[in-house]
């Protein structure tokens, strides 16, 4: 099976590639870090976490703390959460020269997304979708990619109304979650992917439920889907769109070999792609240390790893450092908030 090397080509072969699979990486909690490791392992194209376009357009420390990149972090999209075409033109516009395409969150089911009409809310008011995505197009380049990351509404016919509206404003491709708003752990509905897949011109990324390569293979060939987006399962197995069953031991050593600037995400990351690695007893243990010496000592005792990057052991749990470059107006010095540990740990557990 081939794979699509770069967004830059796919944005220009789409016509092209329905006999092909695009590996894709919905970053949600990481950024750079995670998408350097991932990349390793045969993952096509990544997203950032949901950006509020709001915060990013007002406040240079939001800036400075929600985006992360390098000139090896391409193809790259940047997603941004938005309940009006201003926020999200003006970041946008700051952002833009950093990444490859920007994309609209309509799929975010969290109860505060919600309430202030962001995420999947914006299902309910396909006008401000239809608007932010016009003004996108008649305002950037055409090789900067426009996308939607939606999901399902409860009426199938109705999902495909709904992407053939967007489809007309000129978007570049349609990411769908197969499930509503309101649906945790059903099985995703390939049957109403495949239905709007085969209803409109533009490519059809499927989101959810991709555990491993043979779900990404099935569901590809099924849905007739271009390609196919993981999160949960990829954060369990950055391997797995190279076909690793379990995350290889080679990820955890290059994981510790990527320079990192944060121990609560560092640790975490390990904590997911080490479930499977470990015995409960290990894991019981490994899950609780709280330093980097420690994390480090630990991995390097059971996985017989050597050569560890130093700066990694001295890992604080406030941020530290510049890690790769970032956008306008980024003062280069440590003028970045640290995320509380609760937020950090409730960050998580929506993937447990």
């Amino acid at each position: 099976m081939m794979k699509i090397k770069s967004l830059l080509k796919y944005v220009h072969l789409w016509s092209v590639i329905a006999s092909k699979l695009l590996s894709i990486y919905l970053d949600i909690i990481l950024k750079l870090q995670f998408r350097k490791l991932i990349r390793l392992y045969d993952c096509d194209l990544c997203f950032t976490p949901m950006i509020m376009a709001d915060s990013y357009v007002r406040s240079a420390q939001a800036r400075a703390h929600e985006f992360q990149s390098d000139t090896d972090d391409r193809p790259l999209i940047v997603q941004f959460g938005a309940n009006n075409s201003s926020d999200f033109i003006n970041a946008s516009n700051l952002i833009i020269p950093y990444c490859d395409g920007i994309d609209l969150n309509c799929g975010c089911p969290q109860r505060w997304a919600l309430n202030d009409g962001y995420g999947a809310q914006l299902l309910k008011n396909p006008e401000i979708i239809k608007d932010c995505v016009r003004q996108f197009r008649n305002r950037f380049p055409s090789n900067k990619t426009i996308s939607v990351k939606l999901r399902l509404l409860v009426d199938n016919r109705k999902s495909v109304d709904l992407c053939q509206q967007i489809e007309a404003t000129g978007i570049s491709f349609i990411t769908v979650h197969g499930r509503t708003a309101i649906q945790k752990n059903q099985p995703i509905d390939q049957e109403c992917i495949k239905l709007i897949n085969e209803s409109v011109g533009v490519p059809v990324i499927l989101n959810g439920d991709v555990k491993n390569l043979s779900d990404a293979i099935s569901m590809h060939e099924y849905t007739g889907c271009k390609g196919i987006m993981s999160a949960r399962g990829i954060l369990h197995n950055p391997g797995l769109f190279a076909g690793h069953k379990i995350t290889p031991i080679s990820a955890v050593i290059n994981w510790l070999n990527i320079y990192h600037t944060n121990f609560l995400w560092f640790h975490h990351h390990l904590v997911f792609m080490c479930d499977r690695l470990l015995s409960k007893n290990a894991k019981n243990t490994f899950n609780q240390l709280r330093t980097a010496s420690d994390v480090i000592s630990f991995l390097e005792s059971q996985f017989h790893i050597p050569n560890v990057l130093s700066s990694n052991r001295k890992l604080g749990k406030e941020l530290s450092g510049i890690s790769g470059t970032y956008y306008q107006n980024v003062v280069k010095q440590k003028n970045v908030s640290s995320q509380s540990e609760d937020f950090m740990e409730s960050s998580f557990n929506l993937f447990e």
